[in-house]
């Protein structure tokens, strides 16, 4: 149980922002005991909600709306979406020279501040970083391994993020106009988070298919040019 000093610390918000939260009715009354109110991991969890969805540029009253009668079932959905976070590590910023084989023509602080960037690093100071996915900083370490710049393993990351960020938002405008809303509207709730937990890995698995071939057709075509051009050598 959290006072509401240590809500406002735990979810980066002011007890001002927590306290107008409260009067407009977006998060529930605390647990009160004697003269002090005590929150729980559900207005965490409330707060956090409240968060991403300004960030998506909703306006308090439209949140209000939202998160009216259904908001535990809103939660619930939300977070029957999201896949299961890796368990991250800390790695020293020589640790990190060593495993991405930074060379002396490299510039460690360049190349560091890019991948804090991506998110691939998040510094927790006095020369040490979180690694939020250990799997995608062992997928650089291998790239690295192979022959490729470190810079360049970096740029392709960029593009993998921005390419893949568009192709999540339309599959999940496409599940909301055609999955979310006709279950929610007849309040279908059990049959809707049914339905969200087995159409994700099945997203996974088209984005991997259709990568699979057209992989092959770019690698076919390059090998096609190099093997025209050699030819033409001769």
């Amino acid at each position: 149980m959290l006072t509401i000093d240590e809500l406002a610390r735990e979810t980066g918000l002011t007890v001002r922002n927590v306290r107008s939260h409260h009067a407009r009715g977006l998060l529930p009354p605390p647990q009160v005991r004697g003269r002090t109110g005590y929150y729980g991991p559900e207005h965490v969890e409330r707060l956090r909600l409240i968060q991403e969805l300004q960030s998506e540029g909703l306006k308090l009253s439209g949140i209000k709306r939202l998160l009216g009668d259904p908001s535990e079932r809103l939660i619930a959905l939300r977070n029957a979406t999201r896949e299961a976070p890796e368990t991250s590590e800390v790695v020293t910023a020589a640790q990190l020279a060593e495993r991405l084989q930074l060379g002396p023509d490299d510039d460690p602080r360049k190349l560091i501040g890019k991948a804090t960037k991506l998110g691939l690093l998040h510094p927790l100071g006095e020369g040490t970083y979180e690694v939020p996915s250990p799997a995608l900083l062992a997928a650089a370490e291998e790239v690295v391994a192979r022959g490729v710049g470190l810079g360049h393993a970096l740029d392709m990351l960029e593009s993998v993020q921005r390419h893949s960020r568009a192709v999540s938002k339309e599959f999940v405008k496409l599940f909301v106009d055609d999955v979310l809303k006709p279950y929610a509207d007849a309040e279908r709730w059990d049959e809707l988070e049914e339905s969200i937990q087995a159409t994700r890995p099945l997203a996974a698995q088209a984005l991997l298919a259709v990568f699979r071939q057209t992989m092959d057709d770019e690698v076919e075509a390059t090998f096609t040019a190099l093997a025209r051009s050699l030819t033409r050598r001769k």
